[in-house]
């Protein structure tokens, strides 16, 4: 059993994949391109904003955004303590210090609460500006936003939405990757629409911020190729991987997206009176980027972990250690505890899930976990 099938996935696309491989091996034209372009429109359109800059991760595109906003040394950006390195870390290099928000225990992601705790600490002690947070939607769930854009508009803040894990999520409707002033998102082989290899993309409604972007990625170019206006970086998406996303983001929304939906309702229809199975609020939608369940304790999940090896049952501990006990980040200031991440981390465990998942591939791993709880 795979912990998220790609294989599975490039045997029902592979001859459209193939071809699309063809045809840009054919074309000679391996940066940039019209792959590219049509990508950027329809993912555009997809998520609901003017526009979309690809970019060669989803750690680029968080820096870009920082970036465009000038973030630096004097800077605070509020970040999850509960989520993967490269959110605090693109902040930490910029010159700029991530402050570190506990997170809510039933959906993981960033509380309001806390966030508006750890800004009112920053301000009190006056050496830090409030400049930017970073909401990130945790295995494909967006953030609480409705409530994180009022306390963003309360003490001036900009919203970057770190959507790496959340393409295709949605609120009310609206998608994820269009919350932010600035959204960005990771192709990553094992995010919800992946590519093979590394990409990224960011999205905003701004014609300003749009055009830093473009600019920023390419060498801080201007009108032309020897035209440099601004220091920039090299990040730019492939074609071959723009080329592949067209393939299975035509996937992603046709049935994809639907189907892991449907694995995820199957999971908590089994689980739900065994473990703490994740919870989507009312008017929320999920692209299941993983599907994590909460254990009573780390020893019981650990067992649990153990077991489901020994049956050739993958899972994985998203994430082990808060972001505030990172070797890298020891020096940063600290303006109050989180101890909801600290009671998730020892305490989560993510199970196989994907959109090629089987009914029967779901109750085997349901099974091992009641036979062992």
């Amino acid at each position: 059993m795979e912990f998220r099938d790609l294989k599975r996935q490039y045997s029902v696309l592979k001859n459209d994949i193939n071809d699309a491989l063809s045809s840009v091996a054919a074309s000679g034209i391996f940066i940039g391109g019209d792959n590219v372009l049509q990508l950027e429109r329809q993912l555009a359109e997809y998520v609901g904003v003017r526009h979309c800059i690809t970019c060669a991760n989803g750690t680029d595109a968080l820096t870009i955004a920082l970036k465009i906003w000038n973030v630096g040394p004097g800077d605070a950006v509020f970040v999850p303590d509960f989520t993967f390195f490269a959110t605090a870390e693109t902040v930490a290099a910029e010159g700029a210090t991530p402050v570190f928000v506990d997170v809510d225990p039933i959906t993981f992601n960033l509380s309001p609460q806390d966030l508006e705790r750890k800004i009112t600490s920053v301000l009190a002690d006056g050496v830090l500006h409030p400049s930017v947070v970073i909401p990130v939607d945790l295995f494909g769930l967006p953030a609480d936003f409705p409530a994180i854009k009022t306390i963003a508009q309360k003490y001036n803040l900009h919203i970057l939405e770190d959507g790496a894990q959340g393409f295709g999520g949605s609120i009310n409707g609206k998608m994820a990757c269009s919350f932010g002033d600035i959204a960005t998102t990771s192709f990553f082989p094992a995010k919800p629409l992946g590519c093979y290899g590394d990409g990224g993309a960011i999205f905003t409604d701004n014609d300003k911020w749009a055009d830093i972007a473009a600019s920023l990625k390419v060498h801080g170019r201007g009108a032309g190729k020897y035209d440099n206006v601004r220091i920039g970086m090299n990040s730019r998406l492939d074609a071959i991987q723009a080329a592949i996303l067209l393939i299975k983001f035509r996937a992603f929304y046709g049935n994809e997206l639907q189907a892991v939906n449907a694995a995820a309702v199957k999971y908590t229809e089994l689980l739900q009176n065994v473990v703490i199975t994740p919870f989507v609020p009312q008017s929320f939608n999920s692209s299941w980027a993983q599907y994590t369940i909460r254990l009573s304790d780390n020893s019981t999940r650990d067992r649990l972990q153990n077991k489901l090896k020994e049956k050739g049952i993958p899972s994985v501990v998203y994430y082990p250690t808060p972001m505030h006990l990172q070797t890298a980040f020891v020096d940063c200031p600290s303006f109050g505890s989180c101890p909801m991440t600290e009671m998730l981390c020892n305490t989560v465990l993510s199970l196989p899930i994907h959109p090629y998942i089987t009914t029967e591939e779901i109750l085997t791993v349901s099974s091992e976990i009641k036979h062992t709880l």
